[in-house]
C-alpha cells in the first residue's frame, strides 16, 4: 500500500487531504495527517476579534470535524525530516515512512526574533492578532482603550495575509469613529515597505484610502528594536516611532523541524519549483502553503489555487509521468475598509493587481481596488465557503489560474 503523509492540519493540510481522499483508492493509498494541535481556526477571523471579543468561540472548530474519517490523524509534533529515507521523526518517538510527502505547516508569528517585542510591555501595551491568543488579548485591551497613539506595525516581509495589517487599521477608524473617540486617536502604518502595498497600483490606490481616513503611513521603516520604557519604535537608521499602543506584525517563520532538517530558508520556509510546488532535490516532497517559499502571498487562496495544481502533479507521479501542471501565484483576496466595505485584489506571480471587475467583465459582480458593500459581503460569505467547501476539498467555480477578463490594463 502506497503512504502520503501530510505534515499540517490547518487550511492547506486539510484541504489537500480531502481532495486525495476523494481521488484515490483507499484500498491503495494511506493518507496520514500530522499536527500537534486538535483544534481548527479560522484565522482570517482573527482579524475581527480584536473589535468584537464575542465572535471568539465563532472562528475554533474541531480538526477532527474536517478531515476524513478514512485519513489517519496523528495528534503530535514534527522533530525532523529525513528525506533520503523518506521518513518523518515525531516528538513522541514515532517514524512514519513515506512515498510522498506534503508540508503544508504555514507561518507564525516569531516575537522573540525583535529584540524588546517580548518585553515588559507585551500583553499590554503590545499586541499582535495573528493567533488567536493575541486576538482575544488585544479585544480586552480596545474595550477599555481611551485613545491615544495606535501604530500598526509590521517587522518584516513575508507574512501571512500581507493586506491583514491594512485591514487592522481601516477596521479600526470605523471602530474608535463608532466609539465616538476617533478624535482622540492617532493611528499610524509602520511597514518596511515603500508603500502601502507591493505592487504600484494597488499602493496608490491603498495609500490614497489610508490618507483618506486621516491613517499616517510611515514606509521603509525596519525595526530594530522596541524601547520598552521609552514607549518608541527604533529602526536600524536610528529613526524613532512612538506609541502608546503598538500593535504588530511579528516576523513570520516556518515551522522549526525545517530548520532542523536542514531544508529551509533563513525562514524556515522550504525552496520548491514555483510551478510544480516540488523540492527540486527531492521530487517526491511538496509544500503547499505558506509553507512554501514562492513569490507569492502567503493566504488561504493561494493554498486552494495551488491544491489544484499539486493533486494534479502527485496524480502524475503516482502514474510514473513527469508534472505538468503548473501554478502560476494566483492570489486574491478582500479587503475589508471600515464602515461595510470592502476592497478586492486579483493577481498572479507576473500580474499586479488592478482595477476592473471580477470574476465576469463590466457586470462582476465584484469590484477590483474599490471599496463597494458587495465586496464586504463576499468576504463575509466566505466564512461559510471556507467551513463547507473549502477546506473540504469541494469544487469551486473559480480557476486556479488567473484571468485577465474585467481587469483594466493601465496605460
Amino acid at each position: 500500500m502506497g503512504k502520503i503523509v501530510i505534515i499540517g492540519g490547518g487550511t492547506a493540510g486539510t484541504m489537500i487531504a480531502n481532495k486525495l481522499y476523494k481521488t484515490l483508492p483507499v484500498h491503495e493509498w494511506e493518507i496520514t495527517i500530522v499536527d500537534p494541535d486538535e483544534k481548527h481556526y479560522y484565522q482570517p477571523g482573527f482579524l475581527f476579534i480584536p473589535f468584537n471579543k464575542k465572535l471568539k468561540d465563532k472562528f475554533v472548530k474541531p480538526k477532527k470535524d474536517y478531515i476524513p474519517k478514512g485519513v489517519n490523524f496523528i495528534v503530535d509534533k514534527v522533530s525532523k525530516l529525513e528525506p533520503a529515507r523518506k521518513a518523518v521523526l515525531l516528538k513522541s518517538g514515532q517514524e512514519l515512512t513515506y512515498d510522498y510527502l506534503i508540508v503544508a505547516t504555514g507561518t507564525k508569528p516569531s516575537v522573540d526574533d525583535t529584540p524588546g517585542l517580548n518585553g515588559p510591555l507585551w500583553q499590554k501595551e503590545a499586541f499582535e492578532f495573528y493567533t488567536y491568543e493575541g486576538a482575544v488579548a488585544l479585544a480586552e485591551k480596545l474595550e477599555t482603550w481611551k485613545g491615544g497613539r495606535m501604530v500598526m506595525a509590521i517587522v518584516d516581509m513575508p507574512i501571512k495575509c500581507p493586506v491583514a495589517p491594512l485591514e487592522f487599521v481601516f477596521l479600526a477608524d470605523a471602530f474608535f469613529t463608532q466609539k465616538g473617540i476617533r478624535d482622540k486617536v492617532e493611528i499610524s502604518y509602520v511597514t518596511p515597505l515603500p508603500g502601502a502595498f507591493t505592487k504600484p497600483v494597488a499602493t496608490a490606490k491603498l495609500s490614497e484610502l489610508l490618507s483618506s481616513k486621516n491613517i499616517n503611513i510611515i514606509q521603509d521603516f525596519y525595526i530594530e528594536h522596541v524601547d520598552n520604557e521609552g514607549k518608541k519604535l527604533v529602526s536600524y537608521d536610528e529613526k524613532e516611532v512612538p506609541f502608546d499602543l503598538l500593535v504588530t506584525v511579528p516576523l513570520n517563520k516556518g515551522a522549526e523541524f525545517i530548520q532542523n532538517s536542514g531544508i529551509g530558508d533563513d525562514l524556515n520556509y522550504i525552496p520548491v519549483n514555483k510551478e510544480t510546488l516540488q523540492m527540486q532535490q527531492y521530487p517526491e516532497i511538496f509544500v503547499l502553503g505558506d509553507a512554501a517559499a514562492i513569490p507569492t502571498s502567503k493566504a488561504g487562496a493561494v493554498a486552494h489555487f495551488a491544491a489544484d495544481v499539486l493533486l494534479e502533479n502527485l496524480l502524475d507521479m503516482i502514474e510514473g509521468k513527469e508534472p505538468t501542471a503548473k501554478f502560476d501565484g494566483h492570489a486574491n483576496c478582500f479587503i475589508e475598509t471600515g464602515f461595510g466595505k470592502a476592497a478586492l485584489i486579483d493577481f498572479n506571480y507576473d500580474q499586479e493587481p488592478l482595477a476592473g471587475t471580477f470574476p465576469l467583465p463590466v457586470i462582476g459582480p465584484m469590484s477590483l481596488l474599490k471599496e463597494t458593500r458587495l465586496n464586504h459581503w463576499g468576504k463575509l460569505a466566505f466564512e461559510w465557503i471556507y467551513w463547507n467547501i473549502l477546506i473540504k476539498g469541494r469544487y469551486l467555480p473559480i480557476s486556479n489560474k488567473m484571468s485577465m477578463v474585467g481587469k483594466k490594463i493601465s496605460k
